[in-house]
């Protein structure tokens, strides 16, 4: 801003006084405004507002697609309604159930001619593109594996179909590479704002993972709040569900010392995780030397995960609902929780092994909470609702570089207050942090063992 100052009778640079001023005229202030930000370039191009028709497309698309498949998940799983969630708590026909699914999920790997080994969810938002080709088998398998009870999420065949939808319709527009990889994030915020119910979670876990630069970025973040919202609208229009509130926790009041605690809260998230990779590790090695067809290998997965569920049944599903029963249940001891949490490590691993197709985010949300629940329990002096809240955010945080949008998706779960946020966050950064340095311990590792290794002699012939 600039500020001048007009002197009755007298100009600034002297002279006589401009007309309409008199010798008598008072003081007067004139305040110039400095010029106005302009808007990106970016934003006033026909590409960009292309962009934004499409977004809501997609989240119209997005909202149906997730209406639809967690609709038929819902109601396929509701076989498993009368569990007990106590040891022995199954039916020893969910075995058969399970071993089922294997062969369905064999079957439909088949057909539709699905890879053993696909793209991540992760993978697919770091790159901004999905293979289209492999979506109607991600959907099929995935479905599938959901309603038999594999211990996976519904994110990943709900992102390949969203994510997808935006790299076909990229394809057929003919999209510029930067304008089509914002088109299929603008997909995955369509398929997501109905299944999380929050625009901002969904935008910013979007956005912290695939991490678009430059320009891109207000692209990007432009569709994805367009499609996120529309999604939501369609999807809340119509079954009127809402992610808020789904972990009731006991208040506590905010104390300094939780900061410093939020620190071994998010070490132990970081040794889950760990053992978690190590558990992943293992299974997918047993089941990559087993020389026998993929459909045995799929339902040798369904009947472990079937005999670890009639054993402990809170185990089964992606985790959501079995969380909620474990924190209303009663006589739920630590030797069950410690048990359960072990086992639930070893059925995702097992159902990504065996061919099942699911995402890791519920599942990591689960392993959280239980682990949550059992600090609380062996150390009651810590309060339930912050290790809850810390471990849950925690377990996927250092799973996915994504430590705002976990704090942001376990303050909106449990309702916790404002002060309550900060030690989720030092959990968090805690966990990653810890996770990148085994990374890089291990890499230093490989790369010092390479350098030992001795090069192989010259060929003498």
């Amino acid at each position: 801003m600039t500020h001048e100052r007009a002197l009755s009778g007298t100009p600034a640079g002297g002279g006589p006084p401009p007309p309409g001023l008199g010798s008598g005229c008072a003081e007067v202030d004139v305040v110039t405004a400095a010029p106005l930000p302009e808007a990106s370039p970016a934003l006033r191009t026909r590409e960009f507002w292309a962009l934004i028709g499409y977004a809501v497309v997609l989240g119209v698309f997005g909202a149906v697609v997730a209406l639809v498949f967690v609709g038929a998940i819902t109601f396929g799983g509701r076989w498993y309604d009368d569990a007990d969630p106590g040891w022995l708590g199954g039916h020893w026909w969910w075995v058969a159930v399970a071993a089922a699914s294997g062969v369905a999920v064999g079957l439909a790997r088949r057909l539709t001619r699905l890879p053993w080994t696909t793209p991540g969810l992760f993978d697919d938002l770091q790159t901004g593109h999905v293979d289209t080709k492999l979506v109607p088998g991600i959907a099929a398998v995935s479905l599938v594996s959901l309603i038999g009870g594999a211990s996976l999420g519904p994110e990943k065949a709900l992102g390949s179909m969203g994510g997808g939808a935006g790299t076909w319709l990229a394809r057929r527009r003919t999209l510029s590479t930067a304008d089509a990889r914002a088109n299929t994030l603008a997909g995955f915020a369509g398929a997501y704002g109905g299944l999380f119910s929050s625009t901002v979670i969904v935008v910013m876990l979007i956005m912290e993972v695939a991490r678009p630069g430059g320009q891109r970025f207000t692209k990007a973040l432009a569709t994805q709040i367009v499609a996120s919202s529309v999604s939501f609208g369609v999807y809340f229009a119509i079954a009127g569900a809402v992610f808020l509130g789904e972990y009731t926790l006991p208040a506590y009041g905010f104390e300094d010392w939780h900061l410093l605690a939020a620190i071994p809260l998010g070490l132990v998230a970081a040794v889950l995780v760990t053992v978690l990779a190590g558990f992943v590790r293992g299974a997918t090695m047993l089941f990559d030397r087993m020389q026998v067809p993929d459909i045995v290998k799929s339902v040798l997965g369904g009947v472990i995960f079937g005999v670890v569920g009639v054993v402990l049944p809170l185990t089964m599903f992606s985790g959501a609902d079995q969380l909620k029963t474990m924190l209303g249940g009663v006589g739920l001891g630590s030797g069950l929780l410690v048990a359960v949490l072990v086992a639930k490590m070893l059925t995702f691993a097992v159902s990504q092994a065996g061919g099942f197709v699911g995402g890791p985010i519920f599942p990591a949300l689960f392993i959280g909470g239980t682990a949550g629940l059992v600090v609380h329990q062996v150390i009651p002096g810590v309060p339930l609702g912050l290790a809850f809240s810390c471990l849950l955010a925690a377990v996927p945080g250092a799973m996915a570089t994504a430590p705002f949008a976990m704090v942001l998706m376990t303050a909106f779960l449990t309702q916790v207050g404002a002060l309550q946020t900060a030690p989720v966050l030092i959990a968090v950064v805690t966990a990653f942090l810890a996770m990148e340095s085994v990374k890089f311990l291990l890499a230093r590792r490989r790369q010092a063992g390479a350098a030992a290794t001795p090069a192989d002699p010259p060929d003498q012939n």
